[in-house]
């Protein structure tokens, strides 16, 4: 944050004197949720249609307030996701992103347009270094642009939120007067994002504090903060309370660079941390299905939830040390502050083995939450029964996996029909594969450094796709020795020039044989590969006129 202007009478109080006056008691937070928006512009992630409804879908169970769908302008098939999300989902509001471009905004309404309750979230920075850097622009035009997009996104809906791109490095007095033009244009929710997460706690309070007195309008406040200095969880609370009143989350904190304010660390803090605290603040969400929120959002992503993660973290209620053992066991709260039933964990597991029936595999699934077509349930259903003759005992986790695999995907251009794979001490390793593309079988072999290499390289041959391998990931599923295989892999095509730019997609499989997973999964991200060049990629550019000038400008989101 510049220290251009004084952001208040804060500068030499406690962090708690300072915003202690600010806080309403019994106030209700929104949550804000950007998974499938801020959280998806991470690196190697790229959901079809199909996942992010179904994001979507468990988000609304979860019981966020605001899902943020998507920034249409981006792509058609953004456009379309979003569309079919505003559609399908009810109980949270439906918002997509927009620059305060009238493109951007007339985009946005029309792919939010359907929803029970629609958003338009509009934006531009505000920060020096963005302004003349990035937009080329004075602040007097940033002025009369955000008035102008506020302006034209209340045309279409009736909420509005406005965002200041890189709040916190910019000069405080211009993002208030900023606020003030947006208010009088029809805003409803400001929004003040540290998009590089360069804040610490005291002065994003002290910052929020400035604002609130000198804006002095009746809208929402949010906060949209990143973890690059591994603050965003906490200079979110800072902001709530100084008087904020909505957070932007992303589950598992999924986001650019480090990433987005955890949604479960947050919701978790404020609950556990309510009876007593200066917040006396709560949210709406529905706590119970915070794991399989999060374990859906990374199977679908393939970005793992590490061990030591607060709340959704595979160690986040084990305990191994004698003493915390004896202490849990006399009494929980010992060395737990939460609950893990209060987070979706109860412990229960479901089993099932190979001689389960359809209709026991079905109601598994009914249990777990998942509601599939006939079809689905038979394609999970078989791929289930053949795990089943090498695992013996299922859980309800294996399950989620073979779910999210099997009908994970839409209108795949290849299909694994099966792999065959020899190798040892004195012989090269070699795999052949066996492919189905509308129709047609298509069998290819190769061999590699090992195994799995060689059964890499066949599906590379099959389908003909020169990619590079850029990561790797494999852990099992759930414990013991016929756990399953759980593959990531992320592959990349382009070489980076204007003609050629690189595209990266995330595949994931699973299995009992890891050889089988890492061919499922490399060909997972075949797949995505195909689907991202048949819908344009994950780019955009635009022509964008700036002070009479024309540039080629990159389309980047808010936050």
């Amino acid at each position: 944050m510049d220290s251009k202007a004084d952001v208040g009478d804060v500068a030499g109080q406690s962090f708690g004197q300072a915003i202690g006056s600010a806080i309403a008691p019994d106030e209700n937070v929104r949550i804000f949720d950007t998974t499938l928006r801020d959280g998806e512009q991470s690196p190697g992630i790229s959901l079809n249609l199909k996942e992010k409804v179904e994001i979507a879908e468990q988000l609304a169970r979860l019981g966020v307030d605001i899902i943020e769908a998507g920034f249409p302008i981006a792509s058609a098939g953004e456009t379309e996701a979003v569309q079919a999300i505003a559609r399908t989902v009810r109980g949270p509001v439906i918002a997509g992103l927009a620059r305060v471009e009238p493109g951007d905004i007339d985009r946005a309404a029309e792919a939010v347009g359907s929803a029970e309750r629609a958003r338009i979230h509009t934006f531009i920075a505000t920060s020096e270094v963005h302004m003349r850097a990035k937009l080329r622009m004075t602040p007097d035009e940033v002025l009369q642009a955000s008035r102008a997009g506020v302006e034209r996104a209340r045309g279409h809906v009736a909420d509005v939120e406005f965002s200041c791109e890189d709040a916190t490095r910019s000069d405080p007095e211009f993002v208030a007067q900023v606020f003030r033009a947006a208010v009088e244009a029809g805003a409803t929710t400001l929004n003040v994002p540290d998009t590089v997460g360069y804040c610490m706690p005291q002065e994003y309070a002290n910052l929020l504090t400035f604002l609130i007195r000198e804006v002095d309008a009746d809208v929402v406040w949010s906060v949209h903060t990143h973890d690059d200095l591994g603050l965003a969880v906490a200079n979110a609370l800072a902001g709530v309370e100084a008087g904020a009143r909505q957070i932007e989350v992303a589950v598992n904190g999924i986001g650019e660079r480090a990433g987005n304010c955890s949604l479960e660390e947050v919701v978790m803090a404020i609950r556990t941390r309510e009876v007593g605290s200066r917040q006396a603040v709560a949210t709406g969400v529905n706590t119970t299905e915070i794991a399989r929120t999060s374990r859906l959002v990374s199977m679908l992503t393939g970005y793992a939830v590490p061990p030591n993660k607060a709340i959704v973290g595979a160690n986040a209620f084990a305990h191994e040390a004698g003493i915390h053992q004896h202490g849990v066991m006399a009494e929980r709260t010992t060395y737990e502050i939460m609950d893990p039933v209060d987070v979706g964990l109860d412990g229960s597991r479901i089993v099932l083995g190979k001689h389960s029936g359809r209709h026991a595999f079905a109601n598994a699934l009914v249990e777990l939450g998942f509601t599939l077509s006939p079809g689905d349930i038979q394609k999970a259903f078989d791929r289930f029964k053949e795990l089943a003759d090498r695992k013996i005992r299922i859980t309800d986790v294996d399950l989620e996996a073979i779910v999210v695999e099997e009908i994970g995907s839409e209108a795949d251009q290849y299909e694994l029909v099966s792999i065959q794979v020899a190798g040892g001490t004195h012989l090269s390793p070699t795999a052949t594969v066996r492919l189905r593309r509308d129709g047609e079988v298509i069998d290819e072999s190769a061999i590699g450094d090992g195994m799995i290499d060689a059964a890499c390289g066949a599906v590379q041959r099959a389908t003909g796709i020169e990619a590079r391998l850029e990561s790797f990931n494999v852990s099992s599923v759930t414990g013991g020795i016929d756990a399953l295989g759980d593959v990531t892999i992320v592959l990349a095509v382009g070489d980076g020039s204007p003609e050629s730019p690189v595209r990266r997609a995330t595949g994931r499989g699973v299995s009992t044989d890891v050889v089988e997973a890492s061919a499922r999964a490399y060909l997972s991200a075949v797949n995505r590969l195909f689907s991202l060049a048949a819908r344009g990629g994950l780019g955009w550019t635009a022509e964008q006129e700036t002070n009479g000038q024309r540039s080629e400008t990159v389309v980047e989101a808010a936050g």
